[in-house]
């Protein structure tokens, strides 16, 4: 069995990892979810991955068979608020990596309105101002139900749980338009001439 202290990969690496359409698309993905990293993003690709092949396994059995593995998967997903309540096998094969990601807890806080961004968001999780029923939860990962949802809230032993906090006083006001900047040189010089 190997070593218990060994952690094992928990993902898959995509299998054409250069080409240009991927890596666009999985850029584009670390910075709308706020992801660390992009094994993050494969571990959920490999999750979804797994998923979809036992649903099309279940395809091809005989309606006995797949009866009660077809209730459980349904079951599972629908708990977690992957699926809709009237999803049926076919509606897990059209399931998406953006499904997945929005289930997760760094995601979810940032939809509630807890944080600005997506990336606030996993920093509150990580050092532990965000709960679930009062269970402090530190990993932004962490696929939140949809029994579970209703119940996210700032810790109450955490400064932020004021809402005179200065990072929630940031929150609710207005958000200032950016400033505009002067093109710079090749040198750096905003004047665009030369600096002697």
């Amino acid at each position: 069995m190997g070593d218990p202290k060994k952690q094992r990969k928990k993902y898959d690496t995509p299998r054409f990892a250069w080409r240009k359409d991927i890596l666009q698309e999985e850029l584009k993905l670390l910075g709308q979810y706020g992801l660390r990293n992009k094994h993050e993003l494969w571990r959920h690709k490999t999750m979804l991955s797994k998923v979809r092949g036992i649903a099309r396994s279940l395809i091809g059995k005989t309606p006995e068979e797949r009866e009660k593995m077809e209730n459980e998967l349904l079951t599972r997903l629908k708990k977690l608020g992957v699926l809709q309540d009237t999803a049926v096998l076919d509606n897990v094969l059209d399931l998406t990596i953006e499904d997945l990601l929005e289930r997760r807890l760094q995601t979810l806080v940032f939809r509630k309105g807890l944080t600005r961004t997506v990336h606030q968001a996993r920093q509150l999780v990580t050092h532990g101002h965000v709960t679930i029923a009062n269970r402090r939860v530190t990993v932004p990962s962490y696929i939140v139900s949809k029994e579970e949802e209703q119940q996210i809230a700032y810790a109450q032993q955490s400064a932020l749980a004021n809402p005179a906090h200065p990072t929630r006083q940031a929150m609710t006001m207005e958000i200032k338009q950016p400033e505009v900047r002067q093109p710079r040189d090749r040198r750096g010089d905003r004047r665009g001439g030369n600096r002697f």
